[in-house]
C-alpha cells in the first residue's frame, strides 16, 4: 500500500528504513509525553524489532517527504494470547520538525486500513496523559478513551498517567 498527499508518500517500510526508524524513535525518547524508554535503541535493537514484526507480518510503514522519512508507525498484536487475535495495537512517531502538518494523521489512516484488511475488530493506542497533540489525533480518527492508569508509567524519574483509546473498525457482532 502507498499513499501519497501533499508531498508525503506513506509506503510499507523496508529495512533500509530501519536507521531513519531509530532516528526518530530515539528523539521520542528524550521526551517526557512520549517512548516510554529511559535510554535510547541501538540500531541492532531496532533491527531485531523490525524482523520480528516483519516475519509475523504485522506493518510497519514510513511517512517519506521529499525522499527524506519524517514519520513510522507500526500496527502489531495487543497481546500474543489468542483470545486477542482481533484486537490490534498502533505507534505513531513523526519527526519533531514535521509535526503538525497531518503527516500523523496520514499514518495513522494507513494504520486503520492495514486493520481492516487483516479483519481485526479493534485498535488501541497508549498515549501519554499530557500528549495532548497525540491524543486529539487519535480522537479526529474516531478513538475513544478506554481508561486512564495513573501513575502505570515512568519517564525521567516522574510517574506518567497513561490514557488508553480505543477504535473499533467494524460493527460485526460475532467474530
Amino acid at each position: 500500500m502507498v499513499a501519497v498527499s501533499e508531498g508525503v508518500t506513506i509506503r510499507p517500510a523496508t529495512r533500509k528504513d530501519v536507521q531513519a526508524i531509530l532516528v526518530i524513535y530515539n528523539a521520542a525518547t528524550q521526551e517526557p509525553a512520549s517512548a516510554y524508554e529511559d535510554t535510547p535503541h541501538t540500531l541492532s535493537q531496532r533491527e531485531e524489532w523490525f524482523d520480528h514484526f516483519s516475519h509475523r507480518n504485522f506493518p510497519i510503514m514510513v511517512a517519506e517527504w521529499d525522499g527524506i522519512v519524517v514519520g513510522w508507525c507500526s500496527l502489531g498484536p495487543h497481546q500474543e494470547r489468542s483470545g486477542f487475535r482481533f484486537t490490534g495495537s498502533v505507534a505513531v512517531y513523526v519527526d519533531k520538525l514535521y509535526r503538525r502538518r497531518g503527516i500523523g494523521a496520514q499514518l495513522l489512516e494507513a494504520l486503520l486500513e492495514a486493520g481492516r484488511q487483516r479483519k481485526l475488530h479493534t485498535i488501541l493506542a497508549v498515549v501519554d496523559s499530557e500528549n495532548e497533540p497525540s491524543l486529539e489525533l487519535h480522537k479526529e480518527h474516531g478513538f475513544i478513551q478506554a481508561g486512564v492508569l495513573p501513575e502505570a508509567g515512568c519517564k525521567f524519574g516522574k510517574w506518567r498517567d497513561v490514557v488508553y483509546l480505543q477504535c473499533q473498525l467494524d460493527d460485526r457482532l460475532i467474530p
